[in-house]
Parts: structure tokens; C-alpha cells; sequence
């Protein structure tokens, strides 16, 4: 479905290549085609301190239309040319068919880029109405960027793991609960704006008699730099 939006040159790669990258299962008994809009604006305070501020929009044939926002920020601190910390806040909301309650949601990060590679590895606590229990994920992720031409285009591929070290009342179940692979193409847009616009590949793994489901999503994120920082470009 969303094949018609990306540009004909890219395609034949950006949908035949998640095939080969995307090590998922054969067995996925259901599947979704989705839509996903992402706005990250970084603004300096400091030198080596930034807060990035949040805008996400998901949207999914399965769950009629936009299912899932969220709002937030990520304060950064810049530790070293390879490192940079983070913590942050951000409140998911849930509409249309999507049955999960509204969350709000802590995370805590270290980012490091060494050239090419660029790795994250996040920790999150999520807050859901339904119980008290807190729910802790663990995602590491890493990306590789692959320059092409003298003008900032680069193509890149990346993988994000998500690990449950716990179970909740509310629904989380501890386990090795999904896997995400993107593959695309980073364009710059002028000299303060960058967009990432690719394939993403999702699959969440059936737990306890639940159907697995994999989502075949076009993403689209927006990274906009205030006076001239310039930081890690990854996906949510």
C-alpha cells in the first residue's frame, strides 16, 4: 500500500532488500501495513547539552487509521566525540482500534557513533494506568550509514531488539518481545533540516496463546537542528 509514496528510483530497493535484512519468522500469523511520521527538533543549551522535543504519528490499516502519538523530549549530554547521555520523558497516547491504555514513559540512553556505525542502547519505564507495576524494556539498536555522493545522502540500515525483564498485570510480559529493522535513505534539506525516509520492518513475537504479527511500515522522520547542532539521526 504505501509503496506509491516513496520515490520510483528507490522501490525496487527499499522494499526487496528488508526481505533479506529482516530475519523474521516464517510463521507470522498476522500482518499490517502502517504508516509512521516522526518530528525531532534539537536545540542547543550548552555546549555539550541539548534537549531534542518529540512528535511521533502512527497510523495502521489494522487499527482504522492513527492508532498511536506521542509527545515528549530527550535531554543529551554530549560526554566525549563518541558518547552522548540522555534522559527523557514522553506520554503515548492510544486511539481508534488500538486497545492499549494512554502511558507515560521514562527512558534513560547512551548513544555512541564510531564512524559509519552509530549504537544506542536505551532503557525504558513505562507507567500504565491499569496497574501499579512498572514496566522496564531494554532496547539496543545499531545503525549503519553508507555515504553516497558529495552532497549528504546516505543510505542506512539498522535492527532495535526489545527485551522485557518483567511481567506486568497490565499486560507486559517478560520475554523477548519484538524486533525492528529499517532500511533507507537520509536526504539532507537545506542546511538545518534532515529527513530519513525508508522501510520498517516490525515483528512482535505470540507469547502465552497470542498470534505473532509482523507490520510493514513506511517511515518518515523529520530532524530539525537549531543553530547548527548536529547530532546521532536514529529512529524511535
Amino acid at each position: 500500500m504505501f509503496a506509491r509514496f516513496l520515490p520510483r528510483a528507490l522501490r525496487p530497493w527499499l522494499l526487496a532488500v528488508p526481505l533479506a535484512l529482516a530475519a523474521t519468522p516464517a510463521r507470522a500469523q498476522q500482518q499490517d501495513e502502517q504508516l509512521w511520521l516522526q518530528v525531532n527538533t534539537n536545540v542547543p543549551l550548552a555546549k555539550r547539552v541539548r534537549i531534542t522535543l518529540e512528535q511521533i504519528a502512527r497510523f495502521s490499516d489494522r487499527q482504522d487509521g492513527l492508532y498511536q502519538t506521542e509527545f515528549g523530549g530527550l535531554l543529551g549530554f554530549r560526554a566525549s566525540k563518541h558518547l552522548e547521555f540522555g534522559f527523557g520523558y514522553r506520554w503515548v497516547g492510544a486511539h481508534n482500534g488500538n486497545n492499549g491504555a494512554d502511558e507515560d514513559r521514562l527512558r534513560q540512553q547512551v548513544v555512541g557513533t564510531f564512524g559509519p556505525v552509530t549504537t544506542r542502547f536505551r532503557v525504558d519505564e513505562r507507567f500504565n494506568p491499569r496497574g501499579g507495576e512498572v514496566g522496564f524494556r531494554i532496547r539496543p539498536l545499531v545503525r549503519y550509514n553508507h555515504k553516497v555522493g558529495t552532497k549528504g545522502v546516505a543510505l542506512f540500515v539498522s535492527h532495535e531488539s526489545f527485551f522485557l525483564p518483567n511481567t506486568t498485570s497490565w499486560g507486559q510480559r517478560a520475554g523477548y518481545e519484538r524486533m525492528r529493522n529499517i532500511v533507507g535513505i537520509n536526504v539532507p534539506l537545506g542546511r538545518s533540516v534532515t529527513s530519513d525516509i525508508g522501510y520498517l520492518n516490525q515483528y512482535r513475537f505470540g507469547h502465552d496463546g497470542a498470534e505473532a504479527q509482523m507490520d510493514h511500515a513506511l517511515t518518515v522522520q523529520l530532524t530539525i537542528n537549531l543553530r547548527g547542532f548536529v547530532g546521532s539521526q536514529l529512529h524511535d
